[in-house]
């Protein structure tokens, strides 16, 4: 039986810091954040907003959208790493303000639990319910997984630069619209890891960056390699000599906790999957200088961090093949669509992947790109740490979804905060009760209990 997204909707809080601004008063040079990160705005949550009623707006907006009732919904999960509890699930947070709206109880019959781990959370969370769907257990239902979270690192940090806020819902069925994954081809890696982690009641994570950037691009690649011998396998793609898989691929999606890391995991793939194609000799000869190897290639994460001679060559070497001919055709092809929506957005964590996939959609479209039948590719990774590697094909019903899509018009009129805002948020000075915009139909956060017998309670309602 087939699975796949049907369909899919957005939610972004409205504030957000510009890039420039933001710089300047950190003593950056903003084209560091620009040109080296690739961010230009980083939505900002509001003083009533939490990831909570940031994935019920998404999940409200992708039922009214399809006119889905809470009776065809048979499984409603939430993908986060910005918990509120660590008992009560945020997909009950969800169901209980898509009730107000709803009815009483209309979503008792509904399955479903809150995912985590970091930012593959999402892309787990959609294989268990399309293997759900695969299985018959649907019984003709649909499912929604919703990837909701809040970026946020301490002020004064350099993750300060990657925050972001955001949810994306995508409604799951046996006859999608949109995309429909390929069957048993999805992979994965895991191990454990502490590369970037929140213990309990930390509000910020801890994170060792660089480990973490490499870390990623390791375990991408590593779930990758079991992705090409299943694809190979099951012949939903075949390769000729002197091709690799990556060629049979018309669109890829990273996980994206900046822009820029999209272009780096695809310079890290890209290398590994040419050195031994005719390809490479002139694609070498273009960079000018022969690709540096590391003194232990054998070695740890943390011995070729320390190596230093060779990660100054890296990075050289990196920079010159970004610039090839060969390079620069494959990003423009199939990578630098889906980077768009996160330089105006910033780090979504879970549903960073997701918006990425959205704004591939989006522009291709825009292009006049017929997307029919054209197989898009999805590297996802979450600290800690495991990548999942999976991928789908566009189906023939696409544009009419994707026609309709207008990410600028769907987040609305924004305002840029000031310095002084962002930090009063940052540091939770302003109660729900002082937020600097106003709910237009949405969930907002009133209240939170600070009695005893009722702590942490959270109120919301639905603003018409």
């Amino acid at each position: 039986m087939a699975a796949g997204i049907d369909d899919m909707a957005i939610y972004i809080p409205r504030l957000f810091v510009d890039s420039a601004d933001f710089a300047v008063a950190r003593g950056v040079d903003p084209a560091k954040l620009k040109q080296g990160l690739g961010i230009s705005k980083m939505a900002i949550v509001d003083t009533n907003q939490d990831p909570a009623c940031l994935a019920a707006n998404a999940c409200l907006k992708l039922m009214q959208k399809n006119n889905v009732s809470p009776s065809d919904v048979g499984r409603l999960y939430v993908a986060t790493e910005s918990a509120l509890d660590e008992s009560k699930a945020l997909n009950s947070y969800v169901i209980g303000m898509l009730e107000q709206v709803y009815g009483p109880d209309s979503f008792e019959h509904c399955g479903g639990i809150e995912c985590k781990f970091a930012c593959v959370s999402g892309s787990y969370a959609l294989y268990d319910n399309s293997n759900w769907i695969r299985a018959g257990e649907a019984e003709g239902k649909s499912a929604i997984v919703v990837v909701s979270d809040i970026a946020k690192y301490d002020m004064g940090s350099t993750g300060e630069y990657t925050q972001g806020a955001g949810a994306v819902a995508m409604l799951l069925n046996d006859k999608p619209r949109l995309l429909q994954f390929d069957a048993k081809v999805t992979s994965t890696s895991i191990k454990n890891e502490y590369d970037f982690y929140r213990p309990f009641g930390k509000e910020t994570p801890i994170v060792h960056g660089q480990y973490s950037n490499l870390l990623y691009l390791i375990q991408v690649k590593k779930a990758f390699e079991a992705y090409k011998k299943k694809a190979l396998d099951t012949g939903i793609i075949k390769i000729n000599e002197g091709e690799t898989i990556l060629d049979h691929i018309d669109y890829l999606c990273m996980h994206l906790p900046y822009s820029n890391m999209g272009k780096k995991a695809l310079s890290y793939l890209l290398r590994r999957e040419w050195r031994s194609l005719p390809r490479w000799k002139r694609t070498i000869e273009q960079t000018g200088m022969e690709e540096p190897v590391p003194k232990d290639p054998r070695g740890t994460i943390e011995s070729i961090l320390a190596d230093e001679e060779y990660m100054t060559k890296d990075h050289e070497f990196t920079k010159l093949f970004t610039k090839t001919k060969e390079y620069r055709q494959f990003y423009e092809d199939k990578l630098a669509s889906s980077l768009i929506a996160s330089t105006m957005i910033g780090n979504l964590y879970t549903a960073s992947l997701y918006l990425g996939f959205r704004s591939c959609l989006e522009f291709e479209f825009q292009k006049g790109v017929d997307l029919a039948g054209k197989r898009i590719g999805f590297g996802s990774y979450g600290s800690g740490s495991s990548a999942m590697v999976f991928s789908g094909t566009v189906q023939p019903d696409y544009k009419e979804i994707v026609s309709k899509m207008n990410l600028e018009m769907e987040i609305g009129e924004r305002k840029k905060l000031s310095l002084e805002e962002y930090e009063e948020i940052h540091e939770n000075k302003r109660s729900p009760d002082q937020s600097l915009l106003d709910a237009k139909k949405e969930f907002v956060l009133v209240s939170i209990e600070d009695t005893p017998e009722s702590r942490g309670e959270r109120k919301y309602v639905f603003c018409d």
